[in-house]
C-alpha cells in the first residue's frame, strides 16, 4: 500500500515528542505538509528542525499555542486557518488516588484531553466538510474502555474522547470527512519513560522496564511488552490516508491486545 497524502496539511496537537512527535513524522514522510503543536514557542521550533533532520524533504511547520486553554486554540486557528487532518493527540495523564484528586485536577485534564479536541474540531469541520474531504483523529486510549483503578480522571476524560469522535463522525456524515479515535495501550513515550525512570535507574532497559509494567499492571495484554511510539502511528497514518475512507465513527485500538474483548 503506497500512502500518499501529497498536497494535504495535518495538525498534529501535542506533537513535540512522543506519540504526536512519531505520528507527525509519519505523515511527513507520507507527503503531507506537517505542523507540530507545541506549548512552547522554542520547544515547538526545535521539534520542527528535528522533524526536518529526519524526513529531509519534508515541510513542516511550527504553531505554538497552549491547546488546554480557549486563547491559545484561538491563536492556532489563527495562525492556521484550514487544515485537512486534525489529529487531536495533546494530553496528560499521571497516576492519582480519587479522593485525592481535587476539582481543578479534574478540570485540567478535561480542559486538556477533551475541550482541546472540542475547539479545534469546531474551527476546522466546517472546512473539510466544504471541501469534501477530511480526516479527524482523537488519541483516546485503552483506558478509556478499561478505567484504570489509580488514574480514574484520565480514564474519564478518554471515554469522553471516544463519544466526542462517534458524535462528530455522525455529525459529518455524507460529508466525505471522517472522524475515528485512536486507542493506544502502554506505549514507550518520553511520558512513560518518565514514569519508569526508577526502574530504569536500576540497571534495566527502558524496553525491559516497559514490559515489567505491562505484565504488573496490563496483564491482559496480549503481546507482553509496551508499543512503540512508530506502532501508534503507523495505524494514525493509515487512518488519516485516502485508503482509510470506509472507516469512520469507529474507536481503532493499538493496545497490544490489553482489551479483554473480541469487539
Amino acid at each position: 500500500m503506497n500512502i500518499d497524502l501529497s498536497g494535504k496539511t495535518a495538525l498534529v496537537t501535542g506533537s513535540t515528542a512522543g506519540i504526536g512527535f512519531a505520528i507527525a513524522k509519519g505523515l511527513a514522510a507520507a507527503g503531507a505538509i506537517v505542523v507540530l503543536n507545541g506549548r512552547d514557542e522554542s520547544r515547538t521550533q526545535e521539534a520542527v528542525a528535528k522533524l526536518k533532520r529526519e524526513v529531509g524533504d519534508a515541510d513542516v511547520r511550527g504553531v505554538a499555542g497552549d491547546v488546554g486553554t480557549a486563547a491559545g486554540c484561538d491563536a492556532i486557528v489563527s495562525a492556521l486557518p484550514a487544515v485537512d487532518i486534525l489529529v487531536n493527540n495533546a494530553g496528560i495523564f499521571g497516576p492519582q488516588d480519587f479522593f485525592e484528586t481535587p476539582d481543578a485536577e479534574w478540570e485540567r485534564f478535561f480542559r486538556v484531553n477533551v475541550l482541546s479536541g472540542v475547539r479545534l474540531s469546531r474551527a476546522y469541520l466546517p472546512g473539510m466538510r466544504d471541501k469534501g474531504w477530511g480526516r479527524v483523529l482523537f488519541l483516546s486510549s485503552e483506558s478509556g474502555l478499561n478505567i484504570p483503578a489509580d488514574m480514574i480522571h484520565y480514564g474519564v476524560t478518554k471515554t469522553a474522547d471516544l463519544a466526542l469522535s462517534r458524535g462528530l463522525a455522525k455529525r459529518m456524515a455524507g460529508t466525505g470527512v471522517t472522524v475515528n479515535a485512536i486507542l493506544p495501550g502502554p506505549t514507550l513515550s518520553e511520558g512513560v519513560a518518565e514514569m519508569l525512570a526508577d526502574a530504569v535507574a536500576s540497571g534495566k532497559s527502558l524496553e525491559e522496564a516497559g514490559v515489567d509494567f505491562v505484565k504488573a499492571h496490563r496483564p491482559s495484554s496480549i503481546i507482553q511488552r509496551a508499543a512503540t511510539v512508530e506502532e501508534v502511528a503507523n495505524l494514525c497514518v493509515y487512518i488519516a490516508s485516502p485508503q482509510a475512507s470506509a472507516t469512520t465513527g469507529a474507536a481503532l485500538r493499538v493496545d497490544g491486545g490489553v482489551v479483554n474483548t473480541i469487539a
